[in-house]
């Protein structure tokens, strides 16, 4: 697709090392070493296992050192930032307001438990025909919070792919497609967020009008505006990577009278599966960050909405327990990048050409 916005190639997070093979019979001297039984020395194993630990602790000393410093530079620095509710908290208070997180949610389960208890034990007393039963009104705890955020992105990620990965694949292999979807993507592609926002609430406001529809309104107002600023990387990558393809490959394929569909299957989509990925895992890093915009705006009970209300709250322990938030966002968006990686990496393997 003819964009302006620079290709990434596939990342490189699973390197692959290619052995080299020898011929002819082994010699005595380069034999290693063996019991009488014919197994490897145990000195052997023991000298390849310390060699890989040691270099396991030499590619993970540098980013320990890079944390540790950052840590000990936020340390110094924080006392020296004044805000409106006080200084700036440091590792171990944002650390503390983790923990008190933590306990907050074990104590909501403890009281959501006893609720239904007590609720199991007033209905065992009464007819059937009189039972009541009544859904925990608690509010969500911080972990619950991070889950409405996950399925959020995940919906809004699903319905991205399912749009962008088709679409791009027809307009890689086909130009006029390509000429006329190609000014659409370059006007919509840079639209914030927030400008989606209140289209995508008025819109969603109209359809479910029920009494009681089977999604809250803002979590599906959230996921589509996941959606519709996540879905161009997608769609961008999977079209140069169909367009790309290797025209000696497709000429194969005439040869032998594929079909469009197995053309698909077995050149197309093997040929562009790593741009698919890129793609995919650039959709998913934009969506995690759309999402927190999109739930403070929406009121979605997730990370967005945390943040927002620990703002509004302006207590002592607000600003560490949004520092916390931030930390939590940015690692969840780090574990699921590094999971899209797994997922490319395993993809590329069993669809080799």
């Amino acid at each position: 697709m003819n964009t302006t916005l620079a290709m990434q190639n596939p990342p490189s997070d699973v390197a692959e090392s290619a052995g080299s093979e020898t011929s002819g019979p082994a010699t005595p001297a380069a034999a290693a070493p063996a019991h009488e039984d014919g197994t490897p020395s145990q000195a052997a194993g023991v000298a390849a296992l310390a060699n890989r630990l040691s270099k396991t602790a030499r590619s993970m000393l540098a980013p320990m050192l890079g944390i540790l410093g950052f840590l000990a530079l936020w340390a110094v620095c924080a006392p020296l930032v004044k805000t409106s509710l006080g200084t700036l908290p440091g590792p171990v208070a944002v650390a503390e307001q983790g923990v008190a997180l933590y306990d907050d949610y074990v104590a909501t389960n403890e009281a959501k438990a006893q609720f239904y208890a007590d609720q199991d034990a007033r209905n065992a007393t009464v007819p059937e025909a009189q039972r009541r039963y009544f859904d925990y009104a608690g509010a969500p705890t911080f972990l619950d919070q991070i889950i409405t955020s996950l399925e959020t992105v995940a919906l809004g990620f699903i319905f991205a792919t399912v749009v962008a990965v088709p679409l791009g694949l027809i307009c890689g292999l086909s130009k006029t497609v390509n000429a006329a979807i190609n000014p659409l993507v370059q006007i919509f592609k840079p639209v914030s967020p927030l400008a989606w926002l209140p289209i995508v609430t008025m819109v969603i406001s109209a359809t479910m009008s029920g009494p009681d529809p089977m999604l809250p309104k803002s979590f599906v107002i959230s996921a589509i505006v996941v959606t519709l600023c996540s879905l161009w990387p997608t769609l961008i990558n999977t079209a140069v990577g169909t367009a790309s393809i290797d025209k000696d490959l497709l000429n194969v394929g005439k040869v032998l009278r594929l079909g469009w569909f197995a053309k698909l299957r077995r050149l197309v989509l093997p040929s562009a599966l790593p741009y698919i990925f890129t793609g995919m895992r650039l959709s998913l890093g934009v969506g995690w960050m759309v999402l927190i915009a999109a739930e403070m705006l929406a009121q979605n009970p997730g990370l967005g909405k945390f943040v927002w209300d620990e703002f509004q709250n302006g207590s002592s322990q607000s600003l560490a327990r949004i520092i916390f938030a931030v930390i939590v966002i940015g690692i969840i968006g780090f574990l699921l990048d590094r999971l899209m990686a797994f997922l490319q990496a395993l993809a590329s393997r069993n669809h080799a050409i």
